[in-house]
């Protein structure tokens, strides 16, 4: 079979939310050779996406975004063995976190599991996170990025917020913050003082990775 036809069926199994065939296809991934990274961010990833996409327009309600995600996780069960290459280069620290009074979980859980896929140690704090717990973890972890996202624009001001809280501690300078979520534009994260909106979860993560690696050609 050729690659794009699995990596379409990988896709296609979160979308359908199908447990059997993620098990088969991300094995069938795997013994055709296809990189593992390319598994998860070409099929799993856009399959979560699209899930994503249908939650957001009442297509998809809370239980199938739930089981999307079981879904992946038994994908990812089967790729995780063979990410260890990839994994050997210890790219940097990132906290994540839904600022205070957003709930959503899936785009984030997504650029988690594609982060940690590519050699980055994240800590994720959850959703409906204070400003103050988020600072908190930046002072005690030290990270060097910070990924907030939103889903609801009434929350994005906390992103602004968090910002706010990091320049007050004098720890503003010492990491880099990008921010996601469906009302997030690249014109608010500008205007908040954010390093970068990620337009989706693989662009995110390429620019964390971008991040890291000048710092490391510095």
């Amino acid at each position: 079979m050729p690659t794009t036809e699995i990596l379409d069926a990988l896709k296609n199994d979160i979308v359908n939310l199908d447990f059997d065939l993620i098990v088969k296809d991300a094995k069938r991934a795997m013994d055709a050779g296809i990189n593992p990274l390319r598994a998860i961010t070409e099929g799993m990833a856009v399959g979560m996406q699209i899930v994503g996409e249908k939650f957001e327009s009442g297509e998809y309600f809370l239980s199938e975004l739930i089981v999307a995600g079981a879904v992946m996780k038994e994908g990812m069960e089967v790729i995780n063995p063979h990410l260890a290459g990839e994994r050997s280069q210890h790219l940097g620290k990132v906290v994540m976190a839904a600022v205070e009074g957003d709930h959503h979980d899936i785009g984030k859980h997504i650029v988690m599991i594609l982060l940690i896929a590519r050699g980055f140690e994240v800590i994720d704090l959850g959703t409906d996170v204070p400003t103050e717990t988020i600072i908190n973890a930046v002072i005690k972890n030290t990270p060097n990025v910070i990924g907030l996202s939103a889903l609801l624009t009434v929350t994005m001001p906390k992103m602004r917020e968090v910002i706010e809280a990091l320049t007050k501690a004098g720890i503003r300078d010492k990491v880099k913050v990008i921010v996601g979520g469906t009302p997030v534009t690249s014109e608010y994260a500008k205007d908040i003082g954010a390093d970068h909106r990620a337009a989706n979860a693989v662009e995110g993560v390429k620019k964390c990775v971008e991040w890291m690696t000048q710092k490391s050609g510095e």
